[in-house]
């Protein structure tokens, strides 16, 4: 392990490795079920059991070659945001085209497998690095910070959606705590007040937990709060809401869905299909999901890694190349296999909050994600409460990224602000890396410091101008 992960020079051990990975592990392990909900419009079966498939091996892959090749601690998965895009362009295809549901996915899979491969050539020629390099200090400086807000904003608000007979979802931050008076929640809520209630108690003793742990210097703060905030919930649910929490692994099935995959998504390429949307259609939706995911990602490793001390003086990360290689490769893996853009999770900060500095976390989690195509009903079990109280807390960490921020240039400041707003708001690292860069372009040019301004910054910001007002 030493000669692999280089874990003393990077001031970790194999224990503490191991319980980083497990921590980003449950506080991504949702998207496992998730993913193939909402790539197949919650339509139990075939195709689902193949989106299982492919996004457990896709994941894990990508996770073997972050961990091999870069030597880092991040976590890969279909992106959120990005596997709902992929949903209803796959929508969009079958009225288009009048073609079936599956004949529209496996069409959209072309799309994913061409930009994996833009992505694999742009990385091995070290452009995707160049870009990186070319975001200005200020705006690298309000990544992490930004993150962070996205990440209070998930726990808080989108992670947990409770529905009653009077509707929903209805969330935490925007319903409860936005109703204002106990009264008109429980009216608003129905039956749904009660789970509620569970849900927010859940969500801040696991928080409190965590948070009172790391101060006391205990390893596995993180993953030890989720436990016991996993516990809290599933004893209120047996104890006041009458509910089995376990129930659904009586009749679960272990075994691994192979044949279905083999038949719905494994190297199942409509290129007919995808020829018939349309040259120009085509063009567009490669060109946006490249820049959604290219920002996404290098978002996601410059902030995580700037809260963990993993860059230089600079704000550049070590081995940035063959981290943007993995993610490539795990693209195009997910294409293969049968599921939308993977990319470097957000969730990644809460393993390297747990100490987590090398590939040995990314390769534990890898594994974990491997070993649920045989245990997927386990991981089904963990509340969205217990993951919102860690993501609040690494949420609260990365905002400390601030105090590195100039406040009184607002050549820094505008550019910051505007995307520690317009992360959380838009769900998009990338668009908010986009707002950013503009910014700081436009007031660079209007204050005579045109020369400041790189070439590329120029070209990104162009391309994010176009992408905002000329593409649908």
């Amino acid at each position: 392990m030493e000669t692999i992960f280089k874990l003393k020079e990077n001031g970790t051990n194999v224990r503490t490795e191991i319980l980083a990975g497990l921590t980003t592990f449950m506080t991504m392990a949702y998207i496992i079920a998730l993913n193939p909900n909402l790539l197949t419009n919650f339509e139990v079966g075939a195709l689902w059991n193949g989106v299982f498939m492919a996004t457990c091996l896709a994941s894990a892959l990508a996770m073997f070659c972050m961990a091999f090749l870069a030597n880092k601690p991040f976590a890969l998965a279909p992106g959120m945001g990005l596997n709902s895009f992929f949903a209803v362009v796959t929508t969009n295809i079958v009225a288009l085209t009048g073609m079936t549901y599956l004949e529209s996915f496996q069409s959209a899979l072309v799309i994913i497998l061409m930009e994996g491969i833009v992505f694999l050539i742009l990385s091995i020629l070290n452009i995707r690095e160049k870009i990186v390099e070319a975001i200005p200090l200020g705006v690298r400086l309000g990544i992490a910070p930004a993150i962070g807000l996205m990440l209070m904003n998930i726990g808080l608000g989108s992670n947990v959606g409770v529905y009653s007979e009077t509707g929903g979802p209805f969330y935490v931050m925007r319903d409860f705590f936005g109703a204002l008076t106990p009264s008109v929640a429980q009216t608003a809520m129905g039956s749904g007040y009660t789970t509620m209630v569970l849900t927010v108690v859940t969500m801040f003793v696991g928080l409190f937990v965590i948070v009172i742990l790391a101060k006391k210097g205990v390893k596995g703060a993180v993953l030890l709060g989720m436990l016991v905030a996993s516990v809290l919930y599933w004893v209120g649910d047996f104890v006041v809401l009458g509910v089995n929490p376990f129930a659904s692994l009586s009749t679960a099935s272990f075994a691994p869905p192979f044949a279905d995959m083999m038949e719905t998504t494994f190297f199942k390429f409509n290129f007919q299909g995808f020829l018939s949307i349309g040259w120009f259609t085509a063009v567009t939706l490669i060109i946006t999901f490249c820049m959604i995911d290219m920002f996404d990602t290098i978002g996601t490793l410059v902030g995580t890694a700037s809260r963990a001390g993993m860059v230089d003086k600079d704000g550049n990360m070590p081995n940035m190349k063959e981290a943007l290689i993995s993610d490539a490769i795990g693209t195009v893996a997910g294409a293969c296999t049968g599921t939308s853009t993977v990319t470097t999770f957000v969730e990644s900060a809460s393993g390297v909050e747990a100490g987590g500095r090398t590939g040995l976390t990314a390769l534990t989690t890898g594994v974990l994600f491997l070993a649920c195509i045989f245990i997927a009903p386990i991981a089904a079990i963990i509340p969205a409460a217990a993951t919102s109280s860690a993501l609040i807390y690494v949420g609260v960490l990365m905002l400390m990224g601030l105090k590195h921020v100039k406040f009184d240039d607002l050549d820094q400041m505008v550019p910051v602000s505007l995307m520690l707003i317009s992360m959380p708001i838009s769900s998009s690292i990338g668009h908010a890396i986009g707002i950013g860069l503009i910014s700081y372009t436009v007031i660079k040019v209007f204050n005579g410091k045109a020369k400041e301004v790189s070439a590329l910054t120029y070209v990104i910001s162009a391309l994010f101008l176009v992408k905002f007002f000329l593409i649908v």
